[in-house]
């Protein structure tokens, strides 16, 4: 059991190591012996765990996305009415973005770059998977617009990544009522 202990803390150290060299220096900056200094490995190590960097960024990717998804859908209650619902996972998404800063920018990253390949992007999508049900269901019932779920995303929940930017430049302070309201902006810009 210590073994597989080690195992899990030395694939997360080189996730962890991966995570920060990319976020402050791209993925070009991630070099494989970088991440197993970081990561206070061999680099040989890092082949037990990943066949490639891109295998390796995948995977990060991958993990990320899955936390990012847990936190989005924690406390989720389909009983709820549309608003009510899309209001729990936008304030869960934007709650992740600001408190889980390396990971969202990491996100961010992957979304305005080519550094995940598209096959793992088609898996991540896979994680918001209830968002998209949402929307299906608000969609048929005719309480928001008639778009594609990518369209609904980049005007309801791509602003966080902005907001999330402004912030940690200090030039918008992302408190309460900055947040209701960039939630109603995203709300109306998607209901009937």
């Amino acid at each position: 059991m210590a073994l597989l202990q080690k195992s899990i803390e030395k694939r997360m150290a080189l996730l962890k190591a991966t995570l920060n060299l990319v976020n402050n220096g791209g993925i070009q900056g991630a070099s494989m012996s970088k991440v197993a200094k970081l990561a206070n490995v061999s680099p040989a190590t890092i082949y037990l765990y990943f066949e490639s960097k891109q295998d390796m960024v995948n995977q990060l990717y991958l993990d990320v996305k899955a936390s990012f998804a847990e936190a989005a859908f924690k406390e989720y209650d389909p009983e709820k009415s549309v608003k009510e619902r899309f209001e729990k996972i936008w304030f869960n998404m934007a709650d992740f973005k600001l408190n889980q800063k390396e990971e969202a920018s990491f996100l961010s990253q992957c979304d305005n770059t080519p550094m995940i390949d598209e096959e793992t992007r088609q898996k991540g999508l896979k994680f918001i998977t209830p968002l998209f049900d949402l929307w299906t269901k608000a969609k048929e019932d005719r309480i928001i617009k008639d778009s594609s779920p990518y369209l609904l995303y980049a005007f309801t929940i791509y602003p966080l990544a902005f907001l999330m930017n402004m912030e940690n430049r200090k030039l918008c302070q992302l408190g309460d009522t900055v947040l209701k309201d960039a939630f109603q902006a995203a709300w109306d810009s998607i209901k009937l």
